[in-house]
């Protein structure tokens, strides 16, 4: 007998969240990144309770979980704040773009989709049209710092991947 799904959310805040969990590299990392963005449902409004998990392709010299030394995570996890804002800095990817999964209300299960830095040849973009493109593509505002909105419905929704 299979047991039916259920959505996710909201989290019980302990262990989910953790401390330094949008920190996937130390504060003086050289050529870190910083990602900000808000997750907003099909109204536009805020999603103050929702989870995001980053993931790098690599690791560099450091487990997931543990933010001391030099070394890059390859993984964090930061909950949404009140008006639906994140914060995650990482170091710049040796691919083209971050893996970010959300977890929000509403959804049964966690929903994946892309960060691109800026708009290049990559299989994945070429094969979406203008419009469903430019949902996974961050706005750089310097040279190392990227806004990404994540729209869970509605107009301008992000194009969220099937596995």
């Amino acid at each position: 007998m299979t047991t039916p799904s259920q959505t996710v959310g909201p989290f019980f805040g302990y262990a989910l969240p953790y401390a330094q969990g949008g920190e996937l590299v130390p504060e003086d990392h050289p050529g870190a990144i910083t990602v900000t963005g808000r997750v907003l449902d099909g109204e536009g409004e805020p999603v103050p309770d929702a989870l995001l998990e980053l993931w790098l392709g690599e690791t560099g010299t450091r487990g997931a979980l543990d933010r001391r030394g030099p070394g890059v995570s390859g993984f964090g996890r930061c909950p949404t704040a009140p008006d639906g804002s994140y914060r995650f800095r990482t170091a710049r990817p040796a691919t083209p773009y971050l893996a970010l999964l959300v977890f929000a209300r509403g959804l049964l299960k966690p929903v994946a989709t892309r960060i691109y830095l800026e708009d290049a040849p990559d299989p994945l973009l070429d094969s979406l049209e203008p419009a469903l493109r430019a949902t996974l593509i961050a706005r750089a505002e310097t040279a190392d710092a990227y806004v990404f909105d994540v729209r869970l419905q509605g107009e301008e929704e992000t194009a969220f991947l099937e596995f």
